[in-house]
């Protein structure tokens, strides 16, 4: 028969004498002898009962007093970058299975759901949409939800669990529901934060199709990294799809109400059209490349064009102005041989001589003309 610990978790092959232990690559060092206490990564704490906070502690030794001293109470403890000795404490006290705390201590996971027993391991991946670089910025975040517990790891300032918690505070009928109306809170605040980067990155891509057709040089790098932001994007949004639908499948088995199922519906229907935009963004920002390609080579055919007719012309102004150098330097050929008054030259004295040279000079640039002019160098 199992085994209950005080959390009221079946524990099939643990005694209360001998819990499970964790991987000897995770265990925490002991502190040295006279060292000042490590610092608590605890942000907030609290004990519900019927939806109400009965108990506030400040430890993670006062929460498992309070949720001893609590019939059918619920812890839910926050932890920002906890400590190896901390999570080795939760493990102890709420038999969290040594992988899961594996993963929450090396971080870096993708987003994912885990069932060990009656405990639910999930990371969620949050997002948050920096305009001015143009990036998406990312927090991790892995739960631990137990029969009546929620613990939640942060390893980034995103997302800031405070506001979920202080909804489902005002909202006690809700908080009532248990540690997964917790999860459910904390999945549809992470979802909803999603809007705002599917609008900045749509704005982005609205620039980018206008500086596309404005003819900007710079526009295929931003394409790229754009490309690169939307598809990290999809990496957190799309296996959170996975989560949502074995969340689904989990509802009858696990006793989850229909209030809840309902609302985890309303999430999951959120997150499908984040997804579709996102592949949607992906798919125009490879037709936007795609295009700008064109755009571009197109602009070097019209600009190979333009220097091929300039060229054109300055061949034909060369043309022109070697056709007439070519016309003026024969007379002037003539005209320097007489110049240059050599003694013997028998055609000075000759009554014609000059007429001729003259007629020669003339019919010897009218003959070049003519061949230039047939040529059409002229």
């Amino acid at each position: 028969m199992a085994n209950i610990n005080r959390r009221g978790i079946p524990m099939p092959f643990v005694s209360r004498s001998r819990r499970v232990d964790p991987p000897s690559s995770i265990v925490a060092p002991e502190p040295a002898p006279g060292s000042a206490p490590s610092r608590s990564s605890m942000v907030d704490s609290a004990v519900y009962r019927g939806g109400v906070r009965v108990a506030s502690p400040t430890t993670l030794a006062e929460t498992y007093r309070a949720l001893d001293a609590t019939p059918d109470g619920v812890a839910w403890i926050g932890l920002y970058r906890p400590s190896e000795r901390e999570l080795m404490s939760l493990a102890e006290e709420f038999n969290l299975h040594p992988l899961a705390i594996e993963d929450a201590i090396v971080a870096h996971q993708r987003p994912k759901l885990e069932r060990y027993d009656t405990v639910l391991f999930v990371v969620l991946k949050a997002a948050n949409y920096l305009d001015v670089p143009e990036e998406v910025d990312f927090g991790e975040l892995h739960l631990f939800v137990g029969p009546n517990f929620v613990i939640t790891v942060r390893h980034s300032e995103s997302p800031d669990l405070s506001t979920v918690r202080h909804r489902m505070e005002a909202e006690p009928e809700l908080l009532s529901l248990g540690p997964q109306a917790v999860l459910y809170a904390i999945i549809d605040a992470v979802v909803d934060a999603y809007s705002p980067v599917v609008a900045g990155l749509a704005n982005d891509i609205d620039e980018i199709e206008t500086q596309v057709f404005g003819g900007d040089a710079l526009v295929s790098r931003r394409i790229y990294e754009l490309s690169r932001e939307v598809i990290d994007f999809q990496r957190a949004t799309h296996p959170l799809s996975a989560v949502m639908i074995a969340l689904e499948r989990g509802t009858a088995k696990y006793g989850v109400t229909q209030e809840l199922e309902r609302r985890l519906r309303d999430v999951a229907d959120h997150l499908t059209q984040v997804n579709e935009r996102v592949d949607g963004f992906r798919y125009l920002l490879r037709d936007i490349l795609t295009v700008n390609s064109t755009l571009v080579s197109e602009r070097q055919n019209e600009e190979m064009t333009r220097l091929a007719l300039s060229t054109h012309e300055q061949g034909e102004q060369v043309k022109k102005i070697s056709s007439w150098a070519a016309i003026l330097f024969a007379p002037s050929l003539i005209a320097g041989v007489y110049g240059m008054n050599f003694e013997h030259m028998p055609e000075l004295a000759w009554q014609f001589g000059y007429p001729l040279a003259i007629v020669a000079m003339l019919g010897l640039s009218t003959l070049l003309y003519v061949l230039f002019k047939k040529r059409g160098w002229m």
